[in-house]
């Protein structure tokens, strides 16, 4: 599917952990699908929602590698980005993670993700991971399934 096609009737994009991985470190594979994404949030055009899974999936790797330039760009993309809302966990959406982990037998993480994206009305979720195409309450829109 087109990427244009996939976002024109989305009003509201959650960034799922990888899409912001590929984004920042450049992933070649990607590239041309997720700078058309960022390229639109950056324009005003799609407001994006992260959250604190998030920002600490995207942040293991540079911990670990020691690289404190990229801790700082993934802090500043899903924390501070023009155009993204960083939304933190609390008790509503921490018993609708539950609910949607029990129904769809999704891990704590994605279930977490899920219901970030829906509490604060999301109507896409992007991410790399096919498996969460079984999640019905909004558009899971997968990387590996998209073309420019």
């Amino acid at each position: 599917m087109k990427i244009a096609d996939a976002l024109s009737p989305i009003t509201r994009l959650f960034l799922d952990t990888a899409p912001v991985i590929y984004y920042v470190e450049r992933n070649p594979a990607y590239l041309l699908v997720v700078d058309e994404v960022f390229d639109r949030i950056d324009a005003g055009t799609l407001p994006a929602v992260t959250s604190p899974v998030t920002l600490c999936e995207c942040l293991v790797v540079p911990f670990r590698t020691h690289q404190v330039a990229v801790q700082q760009d993934f802090l500043d993309l899903v924390v501070a980005g023009q155009g993204i809302s960083f939304v933190l966990t609390d008790a509503t959406i921490a018993r609708n993670a539950a609910e949607l982990r029990a129904r769809y037998r999704l891990s704590l993480p994605d279930s977490l993700q899920v219901a970030t994206a829906l509490a604060v009305g999301c109507d896409a979720f992007l991410t790399n991971d096919s498996a969460l195409k079984r999640v019905t309450e909004l558009t899971i829109l997968v990387l590996d399934e998209l073309e420019v």
